[in-house]
């Protein structure tokens, strides 16, 4: 099988991360592969935030986790050392679409160099908060980004899932 094909076919998310910090070089990669997703119009409307800084990772876990509702102590980020968040300009009018085609490019490019991924939400929500918007004020992004979502990223502390089975109705042919 093409290996672009196994890689989509065998990527799963991942909820148990070992501590490990991702290699730069795949990082930087992973980060490459992320600028080549197809933006609508080819206006590029996305940018990535990519946090490895400890302190920054566990506040910005912190903020979802409260945005979830979850008990404190719970890591919505499954203890990975890695966190993407993207965004996109909300002035472009596929700013969701070319923000999700940037968070599957990040996490297939992830599977084909052996590194774990998971798609964590909240991001819109984390954004439109006093606390994301104090981020982007601190890296100099003055335009208007909504949030489209987290990529986690670290080393798998154990098997993934296998695949469901694929539903029969996936598919229509005309």
């Amino acid at each position: 099988m093409n290996e672009t094909l196994k890689v989509l076919e065998t990527r799963r998310s991942c909820r148990n991360f070992k501590p490990d910090m991702v290699n730069e070089e795949d990082l930087k990669a992973i980060l490459r592969a992320g600028t080549y997703a197809a933006t609508g119009m080819g206006k590029q409307s996305p940018v990535i935030i990519a946090v490895t800084d400890k302190a920054t990772r566990d506040a910005i876990s912190e903020a979802n986790r409260k945005i979830g509702g979850w008990d404190e102590g719970f890591d919505p980020f499954y203890g990975a050392p890695v966190i993407l968040i993207v965004l996109a300009k909300k002035d472009i009018v596929t700013h969701v679409y070319d923000g999700s085609l940037v968070m599957g490019n990040l996490m297939n490019a992830a599977e084909s160099l052996g590194v774990a991924s998971i798609w964590i939400h909240r991001a819109k929500e984390e954004f439109e908060s006093d606390f994301g918007k104090a981020i982007l004020n601190k890296l100099g992004i003055s335009d208007e980004y909504e949030g489209i979502g987290h990529c986690a990223l670290g080393y798998s502390a154990g098997p993934l899932n296998d695949p469901a089975p694929r539903k029969d109705d996936y598919i229509y042919c005309i």
